[in-house]
């Protein structure tokens, strides 16, 4: 049986201290701030991106550079026959279409899985990957399982403010400007490829009851309903506000009684286009226990 080793990038919210606990690898996504590069938990810090970006910083997403990937590769593969390499969507960043390349020259010991999800949703995956390796499954056979299973999850994002969807280019300087004074609060979403519009929340509450409603329809009319062995992962993700963030995971918890909720950070990547105070909510169809 070979041994498969798993890998990700920081977008997934797995922090370098945790991925030395569950027994995988960490790329940390780059950062221009400010003409500066910076490397997501190691040389940048949550609370360091978002003071930051209230400062008024020029900050862009980049790509994981090809010779950081493969040092990366190089050196689990010393110790692995084969590694799983699960990066972000391939909707919201070149990083999954680069890393494929570069598998090519590695003659079959890499396997770029390209199931186009972020953040609490792409560490779903990658614990996933970790049981499905310690069932026996080769690289290529997790690969193809995730990329198969991609449409089994959905992430819904309320947002606080629209000032950096206007300041990125997503929504115009007229939209922002009428949202702002109807104090709108945007609800969007991923599933699939992209980040997409999915609904317009009058308040906080109207917008938690909104991602909960469509949480609770992806369930139903998705991923076969509720059931008492509670096949559905649960998660929520927030950008700065984490005080905010327990809160909704009680309202989130009395909703779905008996369900474990995990709650991590938004990836820094999309938190940098939707701002702080954005609050998400995610749904994972479980993997079957034997594969």
């Amino acid at each position: 049986m070979s041994k498969v080793a798993i890998v990700t990038d920081s977008n997934s919210g797995i922090t370098q201290a945790a991925a030395r606990e569950m027994g995988i690898f960490v790329l940390p996504m780059p950062f221009m701030i400010d003409g500066e590069t910076f490397y997501e938990d190691i040389s940048l810090t949550q609370e360091q991106f978002y003071e930051k970006l209230a400062a008024g910083a020029d900050i862009s997403t980049s790509q994981p550079s090809p010779e950081s990937v493969m040092e990366l590769w190089d050196r689990v593969l010393s110790e692995y026959d084969q590694l799983v390499h699960i990066p972000m969507s391939s909707g919201l960043s070149g990083s999954c279409q680069s890393a494929m390349m570069l598998a090519e020259d590695y003659e079959g010991r890499v396997r770029v899985v390209n199931n186009q999800r972020i953040s609490v949703t792409q560490r779903q995956s990658c614990l996933d990957a970790l049981a499905l390796a310690a069932s026996g499954m080769d690289a290529d056979r997790i690969g193809t399982y995730l990329e198969e299973d991609k449409f089994n999850s959905s992430i819904y994002i309320m947002l606080d403010t629209l000032y950096y969807l206007k300041k990125g280019g997503r929504i115009t300087p007229a939209a922002a400007a009428i949202g702002t004074m109807l104090r709108l609060k945007p609800v969007l979403q991923i599933q699939g490829e992209k980040l997409d519009a999915f609904s317009k929340a009058r308040t906080v509450n109207h917008g938690k009851t909104v991602m909960l409603n469509a949480v609770k329809s992806d369930i139903e009319n998705r991923f076969g309903g509720l059931t008492e062995d509670k096949h559905i992962w649960l998660d929520i993700a927030y950008t700065a506000d984490r005080q905010a963030a327990e809160v909704f995971r009680q309202e989130v918890g009395e909703i779905f009684p008996g369900y474990a909720i995990h709650m991590d950070p938004l990836s820094l990547s999309v938190s940098c286009h939707i701002g702080p105070g954005a609050l998400a909510l995610a749904c994972c169809k479980k993997i079957p226990e034997r594969m």
